[in-house]
């Protein structure tokens, strides 16, 4: 959803309160796409401060299926995400790339909601996901979720230093 910023900029100090919905219906990470699975409306509150320059604070509240990091499993992550910008709507689109201050956020007068949310949600997204803390996994072998039940695959990994002595012994076993 964009928002037309054009109206704060009548006369300096006017505020304004947006409550935009969340159009996107998944999130494109930088490991996969995750399923939106709840999302409330962003209440923002912007304030012209003079000069073409506007604060933005406000709160957007979201859960994402994100796989767990062991097995796989989908997990719900709830993400409360506090929002505090700076907006200079002065500056042109090569300003912002060579101050490194790129806001895509922003095109013209328009504010757009969903990539602001975006941008919010790649700065807090977590390192790891588990679905327990005790999750065993899945079987490096044939895959299974250790979760469900354990698997037939063999689990002893010989010592690696040992393989020529286990090759000698296979030697003679096929003779």
């Amino acid at each position: 959803m964009q928002i037309n910023l054009s109206e704060l900029f009548t006369c300096e100090g006017k505020e304004k309160d947006y409550t935009p919905d969340i159009e996107m219906t998944c999130f494109h990470g930088p490991d996969g796409t995750y399923e939106i699975r709840e999302k409330k409306p962003v209440v923002l509150h912007v304030k012209h401060t003079g000069g073409r320059k506007l604060e933005a604070t406000g709160k957007a509240a979201l859960s994402l299926m994100i796989p767990c990091s062991r097995c796989l499993e989908p997990v719900k992550v709830d993400f409360d995400l506090d929002i505090d910008i700076s907006l200079d709507l002065n500056q042109s689109e090569e300003d912002r790339v060579e101050n490194l201050d790129e806001q895509p956020y922003i095109s013209g007068n328009y504010l757009d909601v969903d990539q602001l949310v975006r941008n919010e949600l790649l700065l807090n997204l977590p390192m790891k996901v588990l679905c327990d803390e005790n999750c065993k996994g899945i079987c490096n072998r044939c895959g299974r979720n250790l979760n469900h039940g354990d698997c037939q695959c063999e689990r002893s990994s010989p010592d690696p230093r040992m393989s020529v002595i286990q090759d000698i012994f296979k030697q003679f076993k096929e003779v």
